[in-house]
């Protein structure tokens, strides 16, 4: 898993791009680019990291990234045994507004445009009452060429001026500024806590992993991530077991935590309240009151 810095590929006749992704998964490296990327997850879930805050992903969900932050959408594994070949499907579009398009955003008429993208440089969720608006938007700019398309890429971005109460990507610390080597070694680390989360992970066997002593790799991990390591770990394990409850396939609320790698039902609830600001229970009953609503 590698941080790498990509140059999306636009044509020399287009200022945008659009990119239709029908796969077993999502792109599974720590990445950023220059461009904006606002992605409509059609089909799959999983857990988006951007910098060093993680969110839960569903189908039907839309994500603005900003420039050059490095993110990754690690898609949960499909069961054993699945024949399912493409449980990961979204639409993006990338611009950058600093690239050819620096001009336009220059202009007065798109001053509050401007505006709106320089307030988001850390990226937000699309509340879902926007989500059937904007992904038909996105759904016309994909299926257009030329001016018609370009008129619609422009009609999207008046149209965010509209969202009201966008849910920021970034709500704690932020992933302090490191350059590809650094990344790497980081997004390698994010990694291997991503695939043993629900194990004991040891200070000394991640220590090992990046090839320092424990004392060298606290101070290393608090330094890039803003975070100690057992606090990104039990952010880890929170989000998953968010997934599993909102999921609601588990036995009880003991096993998801146990399924997370907590070893007390008594710590798993301190950590969730402290993370999330309720209980497992309350976290429960409040999703089901949601989906109740939306029946």
């Amino acid at each position: 898993m590698k941080v790498l810095q990509f140059t999306i590929p636009v044509a020399h006749d287009k200022t945008i791009i659009t990119q239709k992704d029908s796969l077993p998964s999502f792109y599974p490296h720590l990445h950023r680019h220059e461009e904006i990327q606002l992605m409509w997850v059609q089909h799959g879930h999983g857990t988006l990291i951007v910098e060093n805050n993680m969110h839960a992903f569903w189908s039907n969900e839309i994500f603005w990234i900003g420039s050059n932050q490095p993110h990754v959408l690690k898609s949960e594994e499909l069961p054993f045994g699945s024949k399912s070949k493409k449980n990961a499907q979204a639409l993006t579009l990338f611009f950058n507004p600093e690239g050819k398009l620096a001009p336009l955003f220059g202009l007065p008429e798109f001053k509050k445009i401007k505006s709106l993208i320089e307030q988001y440089q850390e990226g937000f969720k699309i509340p879902e009452a926007y989500v059937a608006e904007v992904s038909s938007r996105l759904l016309k700019i994909h299926q257009t060429q030329g001016i018609v398309q370009f008129i619609a890429f422009v009609e999207l971005l008046n149209f965010f001026l509209s969202v009201k109460d966008p849910q920021p990507l970034i709500t704690g610390s932020r992933l302090s500024a490191v350059n590809e080597q650094e990344g790497i070694r980081i997004g390698y680390i994010y990694n291997y806590i991503m695939q043993h989360f629900d194990t004991e992970i040891k200070l000394e066997d991640i220590a090992k992993e990046a090839h320092m002593t424990p004392q060298a790799f606290c101070r290393y991990f608090k330094k890039h991530t803003r975070l100690t390591f057992v606090s990104f770990l039990n952010e880890v394990r929170i989000s998953e077991a968010c997934k599993k409850l909102a999921g609601g396939v588990f036995d009880s609320i003991a096993a998801v935590a146990y399924n997370c790698g907590f070893n007390s039902i008594a710590n798993f609830n301190r950590v969730f309240k402290s993370i999330t600001g309720k209980s497992p229970r309350s976290y429960l009953r409040e999703y089901e009151q949601i989906e109740e609503t939306k029946g």
